[in-house]
C-alpha cells in the first residue's frame, strides 16, 4: 500500500460510516431514497456510464428511474476499502428487465466530506453486460441520460 503524507484538508473516513452507507445500499428501496440526504452532501456529484449529475434531487431522480425501469433491483456489496477520505467498493447489481434477469458487476470510488457525507460518487461498470445478457430486452435511451429499457 502506498502511504501518502497527510494533507491539512484531508480527514479519515471511518469504517463504521462506510458500513452504514453500504448497508443502506444493500437495502435500497423506493422508500429508503427519502434518507439520501443522510448519506450524500447537498451538492454531491454522482457519475456512472450513463449520468453525470450534481445534487441530491438529481441523484434521487436516477434511483427513482432505476426502480421504475428494473424489477427487483439489488446491490450486493462484494468488497470495500478505505484510504483517507476515499472509499472503493466492488458490487453487483442484479434485477430483471422484461422478466429477464441480469447481473452487472461494478465498482465505485467515493469521496467523503468532513461530515462523513458522500461528496463524489463515481461508478464504473461494463454497461454492455446488459446487452450481452439479453440483447433483445435492453437499449440505451440517451435522450433522457438514463438507462432505458424497451417494453
Amino acid at each position: 500500500m502506498i502511504h501518502l503524507p497527510d494533507m491539512p484538508h484531508q480527514h479519515t473516513l471511518t469504517p463504521h460510516r462506510l458500513a452504514e452507507l453500504l448497508t443502506w445500499y444493500e437495502g435500497l428501496s423506493p422508500a429508503s431514497l427519502a434518507h439520501l440526504d443522510q448519506y450524500y452532501a447537498p451538492q454531491a456529484r454522482f457519475c456512472d456510464p450513463f449520468n453525470d449529475v450534481r445534487g441530491i434531487a438529481s441523484i434521487r431522480a436516477i434511483f427513482d428511474h432505476m426502480f421504475e425501469s428494473i424489477e427487483t433491483p439489488r446491490f450486493a456489496i462484494q468488497a470495500s476499502a478505505i484510504s483517507g477520505s476515499e472509499a472503493f467498493v466492488a458490487w453487483r447489481l442484479t434485477g430483471k428487465v422484461r422478466r429477464h434477469p441480469f447481473d452487472v458487476p461494478g465498482c465505485s470510488q467515493m469521496s467523503f466530506d468532513r461530515d462523513g457525507l458522500v461528496a463524489s460518487h463515481l461508478d464504473f461498470c461494463d454497461a454492455a453486460t446488459l446487452w450481452r445478457q439479453d440483447r433483445k430486452s435492453t437499449r440505451l435511451n440517451s435522450s433522457h441520460g438514463y438507462i432505458s429499457y424497451a417494453v
